[in-house]
C-alpha cells in the first residue's frame, strides 16, 4: 500500500498494477483506506453489544444490535465498487495544488458487502411526513465532531439504489479501517457517503449539519481557488456543489508505469484498464487512441458484475446474493484492446476515455477545483506516454504516481517549464537520471513559509528536546516550526502533529497541504535548523541511556513466553544491553510493531502495530515484560485479533519493534501527576479496569505504593472480569491490598453466569451503583483512571461527568 498522508491518519491506496492484477474483487489488504482521524478501537465484546440508533421524525424509533438486524431483516450480499472522490487527484495537484492530498488512480476497490437493506430498516421505523433527509453519524472522534453526512430520504428508501447497513466484507467481518463493526454502503456514490463505524441514523427535515458534510466532498466552481475557498465559508454551504453520484472515469493499468516491451514486427500488446460510472449507470463504451486523440478504437468491455445476475445464491453467511432482477451497475468494468507493437512504436502516447449509458463522456479538459475531486479529464484522458529506447524497446510512463512517490510525465513536463495540462510528447526517451537531495536542503516552494524577520539558529539537539506532545517542533525545508498553539485547531487532530514532533516532515507536509496552509505555516516559524538532519536519528547506545526513543523503532528479542490464563500470556523481550533502562514513565505506553507470519514464515505477512503498557517493573533492566490477551478467531470474529494473534505466532528469538514513550498521563510520584502537560496534586485516585486493562492500572499502583515519599494518596480499584481465572495479576493486587489496607480499597466483579459459591465480591458489569460505592467521592484533588473495553470506558466517563467530575482534568482514559 502507498501511504498518502504520512503517519496519521492512515490513508492509502494499492499500487495500480497490483490492484488490477487481483481482478474483480479486492483483497482487504489492498482495499483503499480513507480516514479523517484515529480509527475507533472496537473489541469483540463491544462489537457484540454495538447498537445503531434510528430516531428523529419517525413513528417507531429503535436501536438494533447487529444480531437483531440479522434476525429482523433479510440479509443480503451484493458486489459494490467504492471510489474515493479524490481518485486521480494527484494529476490536478501537479497542475494546481488543491486542498486535498494526492490520490493516484487506485483510489477504488470492490468487495462483496453483506448486511441489510437500508430501505427495509427505514420502512420499519416509518418516517413521518416532515422527514426529507436521512442523517448518518459515525463514532470516530474528530476535532469538529464525528464524521457524518446525509442522503435524501427519497433516495434512501429506493431499493434500486442499493444502500445497505453492512457488517461483512468478502465473507468476513469488516476490518477496523473499513468500518468494523457496522458501516453504511452507498453504491454508485462517492466513498465519502458510506459512513463507517455507524452509530446513529436520524430522520430530519434538513440535511446533515456535521462539519465534514459541509467542508468536504464538494466540487466548487473553478473560479473559487483553494485560498479563496478557505477564506470564504459561504461556498461550502451551497448544496448545489455537493457530490453524490460518481462521474464516468477510466484508467490504463497495462502497460504499467516504467514497463518496457521489446518491439517485434508481428508482435501485439493488449492494453487493459478499468472504467466505472455512478448512479447505477452502465459503461457503454471505452475508446482508446494511440495518435493523441485524432482517431479512436472501440475497446472490448468485460462486466464481471453481470455474472452475479445469472444465478441466485443463499447461505448462512452471505444471506441472499441475488441480482437476477437488477439492472443497476455498481461495480467497475474492465476494458481491453489488442494493438500491434509497431503501431505503439510510432505513437507518442496512449489515451483512454469512457462513456456511460446517459451518454456522459469524460471531458477533454481538467476542471480545476479547490478540493481537486472528481478528476476525470481527458486531454490526458488517462494518458500513458510512450518512449522508444535505443534497442527497439518501448518504455511507458504514467501521468503521476500516487502520494509523494516521484515519477510521471506530468511532473517531468512541469519541471521542464512546460504546461502539464497541455502536454506535447515526443517518442524520445526521457532523462531518467535522478538527483539525490535531502528534503532539508531542497529548494523552497514558491509560497513563502517563513518570516523574514526570524533569524534564530536552532540545533538538532534543541529540536530533539521538543519531541513531546506539549511543545512539538518540526522541520520543513530546513526551517523549524513550533506547532504548540495549533494543536487543538489542526483538522486531523493533535496527533497528526505530535507523531512527527522533532522530525523532518518536508515530504509529508508538502504532499498534502494547500498553498493557503503553507502560507499559514509561516506564522509558526521560529528559526532555521543548524546541522545535518540525519542527526535526528542518532541515538546514544551506552548502557546508561534509556532504550526507548519516541521517533525511532528499536528491536527487541523474545526470550520467554508464560501462560498466565486460558487466553493471556506474558512475553519477555530482551533489550540490547542487560543493564539498559527501558525509559518508560509511569502511566505511559510503548508502540509495538510486528509483522504477521504466513504459514510459519516470518517477515511475509502484514505489518501491525498498537500501543501496550508493559508489566515489567520500573527498576527492571535489560528486558520488558508484556501481558497480552490473545483474541483467537471465533464464529462471530473469524479473523481474531490481528495484533494479538501476531504475538501468538511468535517463537523464542523472534523480534518485534518498540517506540515510545507515548501517552498523555504520567504519575510523577509524591502525589503528583501530569495530565495533558498540566501538573496536579492528587489525594484520592480511583482506578477502573477490565481484563488486560489492568496493565496501566498496575503501573500506577506500583508507582504509588513503592514511593516512600507518598503516605497520603488513597486509592480505590475496581477490576471487572468474566471469570475468576480471567483476573490478571491477582496475586500482586491482593498482596498490595493486604499490605496497604488502610489506603487501598480493591473490589473485583465477575460478569459470568457461573459464579463460584464462595465468591464474596461483586457480580455484574460496571454500573453507576458500583462506581458510587467503590470509587472515591468527587473532590478537587481527586482523579479517576480507566482502562478497559471502549463501551465500559464510555459508560464510566459519562457517569462520572454526570456526577460532576471534570472530563478533561479529572478523568484519564488510557
Amino acid at each position: 500500500m502507498v501511504r498518502l498522508t504520512g503517519k496519521h491518519p492512515f490513508n492509502a491506496e494499492a499500487k495500480l498494477n497490483v490492484l488490477f492484477s487481483k481482478g474483480f474483487l479486492t483483497p482487504s489488504n489492498l482495499f483503499f483506506v480513507r480516514n479523517h482521524g484515529a480509527v475507533p478501537h472496537v473489541d469483540t465484546k463491544t462489537a457484540r453489544e454495538w447498537k445503531i440508533a434510528i430516531h428523529g421524525l419517525c413513528d417507531n424509533p429503535v436501536a438494533f444490535t447487529i444480531e437483531e438486524l440479522r434476525f429482523k431483516f433479510e440479509v443480503i450480499t451484493m458486489p459494490v465498487t467504492l471510489v474515493c472522490a479524490g481518485n486521480r487527484r494527484k494529476e490536478q495537484n501537479v497542475v494546481q495544488q488543491s486542498l486535498g492530498f494526492s490520490w493516484g488512480a487506485a483510489g477504488l476497490s470492490t468487495a462483496l458487502f453483506t448486511g441489510v437493506r437500508l430501505a427495509d430498516v427505514l420502512d420499519h421505523v416509518k418516517p413521518n411526513r416532515g422527514a426529507k433527509h436521512v442523517i448518518f453519524e459515525g463514532s470516530d472522534s474528530l476535532p469538529n465532531g464525528p464524521y457524518g453526512t446525509s442522503q435524501l430520504l427519497s433516495w434512501a428508501r429506493d431499493r434500486r439504489r442499493g444502500m445497505m447497513l453492512a457488517w461483512g466484507m468478502n465473507g468476513l467481518p469488516l476490518e477496523p479501517d473499513h468500518g468494523f463493526p457496522l458501516r453504511l454502503v452507498v453504491p454508485g456514490q462517492i466513498g465519502g457517503r458510506s459512513v463507517k463505524w455507524l452509530r446513529q441514523i436520524e430522520l430530519s427535515p434538513i440535511e446533515s449539519q456535521h462539519h465534514l458534510h459541509f467542508n468536504d466532498n464538494k466540487v466548487l466552481p473553478m473560479q473559487i481557488g483553494p485560498d479563496r475557498a478557505r477564506a470564504e465559508e459561504k461556498w461550502w454551504y451551497d448544496p448545489r456543489y455537493m457530490i453524490r453520484d460518481l462521474n464516468v472515469n477510466s484508467a490504463i493499468a497495462c502497460p504499467d508505469h516504467e514497463e518496457t516491451v521489446q518491439v517485434q514486427y508481428e508482435g501485439t500488446y493488449t492494453l487493459r484498464g478499468y472504467a466505472y460510472a455512478g448512479g447505477g449507470r452502465r459503461i457503454t463504451r471505452v475508446e482508446v487512441s494511440i495518435n493523441d486523440g485524432d482517431t479512436w478504437e472501440l475497446a472490448e468491455i468485460e462486466y464481471p458484475e453481470d455474472s452475479f445476475r445469472s444465478v441466485a445464491f443463499s447461505d448462512s453467511v452471505y444471506g441472499a446474493l441475488d441480482l437476477t432482477d437488477s439492472d443497476q451497475c455498481y461495480c467497475w468494468s474492465f476494458w481491453s484492446l489488442t494493438v500491434p507493437l509497431r503501431s505503439l512504436r510510432d505513437s507518442p502516447s496512449i489515451c483512454v476515455r469512457a462513456m456511460d449509458e446517459s451518454l456522459a463522456l469524460q471531458p477533454r479538459n481538467m476542471y480545476c477545483n479547490a478540493t481537486g475531486m472528481m478528476n476525470n479529464w481527458h486531454v490526458v484522458w488517462f494518458r500513458v506516454c510512450i518512449h522508444v529506447l535505443g534497442d527497439e524497446r518501448l518504455q511507458f510512463e504514467h501521468p503521476t504516481m500516487a502520494g509523494t512517490q516521484p515519477g510521471g510525465w506530468m511532473q517531468r513536463l512541469k519541471d521542464q517549464g512546460e504546461d502539464p495540462s497541455k502536454p506535447v510528447f515526443s517518442t524520445s526517451a526521457p532523462n531518467t537520471t535522478k538527483t539525490e537531495t535531502s528534503s532539508a536542503s531542497a529548494p523552497p516552494p514558491a509560497v513563502s513559509m517563513i518570516r523574514s524577520e526570524v533569524n534564530q539558529k536552532i540545533t538538532v539537539g534543541e529540536l530533539r528536546a521538543h519531541t513531546h506532545c506539549k511543545n512539538p517542533w518540526f522541520v520543513v525545508y530546513g526551517e523549524v516550526y513550533d506547532a504548540t498553539t495549533y494543536l487543538n485547531d489542526h483538522p486531523g487532530g493533535p496527533q497528526s502533529i505530535t507523531l512527527v514532533a522533532g522530525e523532518d516532515t518536508t515530504e509529508d507536509f508538502m504532499a498534502i497541504h494547500s498553498s493557503d496552509a503553507k502560507r499559514k505555516l509561516a506564522g509558526y516559524h521560529i528559526g532555521t535548523l543548524v546541522g545535518e538532519i540525519k542527526e535526528l536519528k542518532a541515538s546514544d547506545d551506552s548502557s546508561s541511556s534509556a532504550f526507548l526513543q519516541p521517533n525511532k523503532w528499536k528491536t527487541v528479542t523474545l526470550q520467554t513466553m508464560i501462560d498466565v490464563s486460558k487466553d493471556s500470556k506474558v512475553f519477555r523481550f530482551i533489550l540490547d544491553h542487560k543493564e539498559r533502562d527501558l525509559g518508560l514513565p509511569i502511566g505511559q505506553h510503548v508502540y509495538v510493531r510486528l509483522r504477521r507470519k504466513i504459514n510459519g514464515k516470518a517477515d511475509v505477512g502484514e505489518l501491525v502495530q498498537r500501543a501496550y503498557t508493559p508489566i515489567s517493573k520500573k527498576n527492571d533492566r535489560g528486558f520488558i515484560d508484556m501481558l497480552v490477551k490473545i483474541y483467537h478467531p471465533t464464529k462471530h470474529f473469524p479473523l481474531g485479533g490481528r495484533m494479538t494473534l501476531g504475538f501468538a505466532e511468535l517463537t523464542v528469538d523472534d523480534t518485534i519493534e518498540l517506540k515510545g514513550p507515548i501517552g498523555h498521563f504520567v504519575w510523577l510520584g509524591n502525589g503528583m501527576a501530569s495530565l495533558h502537560g498540566n501538573l496536579r496534586r492528587i489525594r484520592q485516585i480511583g482506578l477502573i479496569c477490565g481484563g488486560s486493562g489492568i496493565t496501566p492500572i498496575l503501573q500506577v499502583l506500583r508507582g504509588i505504593f513503592t514511593d516512600t515519599t507518598d503516605n497520603d494518596t488513597d486509592v480505590w480499584v475496581v477490576d471487572i472480569n468474566r471469570d475468576v481465572g480471567d483476573i490478571l495479576c491477582r496475586d500482586e493486587l491482593d498482596e498490595l491490598a493486604k499490605t496497604h489496607s488502610s489506603r487501598l480499597s480493591l473490589r473485583y466483579s465477575l460478569t459470568s453466569k457461573s459464579i463460584p459459591k464462595d465468591w464474596d465480591q461483586s457480580v455484574g458489569r460496571l454500573d453507576a451503583k458500583m462506581m458510587n460505592k467503590y470509587l472515591p467521592a468527587l473532590s478537587a484533588d481527586g482523579l479517576i483512571c480507566i482502562c478497559g473495553p471502549p463501551a465500559m470506558e464510555r459508560m464510566a466517563k459519562d457517569h462520572l461527568v454526570g456526577m460532576g467530575w471534570d472530563g478533561t482534568s479529572q478523568i484519564v482514559i488510557f
